[in-house]
């Protein structure tokens, strides 16, 4: 794999407080600053517990709460725009910016194409980007009508596992063997995977409810390596398809375990108990390994069953309604290197694509530790493989289909001084030069662009400030309003005794698959940050 730099791309300056704003600047510096006194914080249950919500809420407060006053329906408010979430969200008003101040979005879409080196991250793994895409890729859902409608989603809004489970209970039930709690499997080489969507390059008539983008440019024998899962991007790499097989053995072993424990209950309750674990286990993971790998604080967030009873009063704990800025913002495509490890060979990234049949012969273990052991790529500008060039394209035209306002507006929105040069976007003179080229000022910087041309508030950062504050308000205040987490709801009734033992024993995706390798039990190296030496 080429890597270029063993170092990734370093700031070239520092960012300032002129440039990110007073406030902002003292945070960063505070949470990244004074180890010892953030471990002797947490070294205390009580005082870790009430900081670990008021920095949750304080990131959330920065942005208005919802309920959003405008959504992609039209550019003002209406009952309608107020409920019907097959619109997507929006956080500021459309404001239009004339076509003559910028590039198209084919030529805006060359800023993030890669060279022949990749720029490394400073910290993430290939696991880290499989995970990043698997993950949103449940809430974060366009339109899959042809022609699509970049103002209409076809998202639940939850992180309701539908990756495993479908979007609806159609799909669920397709999926189910309703027997045991179970969900439908094969068992290929040892190991427990999801059985086979086609048979003869047709789809088996138990998973009619399902589909498969792209399903029509397979050929008969790439439909026949399918596996039936809840999404329809269930196969859609390699990567995805093995954060999938691992949640279905992770459910049926809840299941069983709990139909030992539990002999009275009944096939349903059996399912939705373990469900009810499973999709809790997800968030939890999301906030105590995903969101502490993406922040480089030292203060590690924790999901305490008390944290949501001290948050259920504040004013952003509302419905939950994905944006099309949270969508935008998660387009982490230079994350992907050109060419992956699998199971030992170096393979070109498109022939990842459908890859589900790349899993059974090294295993699922082999291949968690090969996408630890991998470098992701930096997340940036001039760093995205050109295969993905259309996805960039397409992400530009839909922003500016749906008037979203410009970079700067957004700074402002989340509490960031505007810029007034390109050089306070960034202080690579490559990056400056080229939107100084393109765009006729730092007012007519596209949001998608700025996102990924800001740089990282360190060098250590994964993420520039402003794509970070983004992302932390929408992820916590879209995670911690889950219902399963409700104060009322967190209890054994739901989850039962073991799976709350379950839940609490939890922290990383190592130790999930750690308890769901049969085929090859030995230990791995599972993580989504790299290690040092690596």
């Amino acid at each position: 794999m080429t890597t270029g730099r063993t170092t990734g791309r370093t700031t070239s300056r520092a960012r300032s407080a002129a440039t990110d704003g007073v406030v902002n600047r003292l945070r960063f510096l505070a949470l990244t600053g004074g180890r010892p006194f953030w471990d002797a914080v947490q070294s205390v249950p009580s005082l870790r517990r009430r900081l670990n919500a008021a920095l949750i809420d304080s990131a959330i407060r920065e942005m208005p709460p919802r309920p959003e006053p405008l959504s992609t329906m039209a550019g003002y408010t209406s009952w309608l725009s107020l409920t019907d979430r097959t619109y997507s969200g929006r956080h500021l008003p459309p404001l239009p910016v004339p076509e003559a101040n910028r590039p198209s979005p084919e030529r805006a879409a060359d800023l993030f194409a890669r060279g022949e080196t990749m720029i490394p991250c400073p910290r993430s793994t290939v696991l880290f980007a499989y995970f990043a895409q698997w993950f949103t890729d449940g809430f974060l859902r366009g339109d899959t009508n042809v022609p699509r409608d970049p103002r209409k989603n076809t998202s639940n809004h939850h992180i309701d596992l539908n990756q495993l489970y479908g979007l609806d209970e159609t799909a669920a039930a397709a999926l189910r063997t309703f027997d045991g709690g179970l969900l439908k499997s094969q068992t290929i080489n040892g190991g427990e995977f999801p059985p086979f969507l086609c048979e003869n390059g047709k789809t088996k008539p138990e998973f009619a409810p399902l589909s498969v983008i792209r399903f029509d440019e397979l050929t008969d024998a790439q439909r026949d390596t399918l596996f039936a899962t809840g999404s329809d991007r269930g196969n859609i790499q390699v990567g995805f398809t093995m954060l999938t097989v691992l949640f279905l053995r992770e459910h049926n072993r809840v299941a069983r375990l709990l139909s030992v424990r539990h002999p009275r209950w009944d096939d349903e309750r059996l399912f939705q108990t373990a469900r009810n674990v499973l999709i809790v286990l997800l968030i939890k993971l999301v906030v105590e390994e995903y969101i502490n790998h993406i922040t480089p604080y030292h203060f590690r967030f924790t999901l305490d069953p008390r944290l949501t009873a001290m948050l259920a009063r504040a004013p952003w704990h509302r419905e939950n309604w994905a944006s099309v800025e949270f969508n935008l913002v998660y387009r982490w495509h230079s994350l992907i290197p050109s060419r992956l490890e699998v199971g030992g060979r170096e393979l070109p990234m498109a022939q990842t694509l459908a890859g589900g049949a790349l899993i059974p012969g090294p295993g699922l273990g082999r291949l968690f530790e090969d996408a630890s052991r991998q470098r992701a790529g930096r997340i940036g500008l001039f760093n995205t493989d050109p295969h993905l060039r259309e996805v960039d394209v397409a992400s530009i035209a839909d922003s500016r289909a749906l008037g979203l306002a410009p970079y700067n507006s957004y700074r402002r929105h989340c509490r960031f001084p505007r810029v007034r040069r390109f050089e306070q976007v960034s202080g690579d003179e490559r990056v400056s030069g080229a939107l100084r080229e393109l765009y006729r000022g730092v007012d007519d910087l596209d949001l998608y662009v700025g996102l990924f041309a800001e740089e990282p508030g360190s060098p250590d950062a994964i993420l520039p400030p402003l794509l970070t504050k983004i992302i932390a308000i929408d992820a916590f205040s879209q995670a911690l309003t889950n219902p399963l987490l409700a104060p009322r709801v967190f209890n054994a009734a739901t989850f039962s005794p073991e799976g709350l033992r379950i839940i609490a024993a939890t922290r990383t995706l190592s130790d999930v698959l750690h308890r769901n390798i049969p085929e090859d039990p030995r230990p791995r190296f599972i993580s989504m940050t790299r290690r040092p030496d690596r």
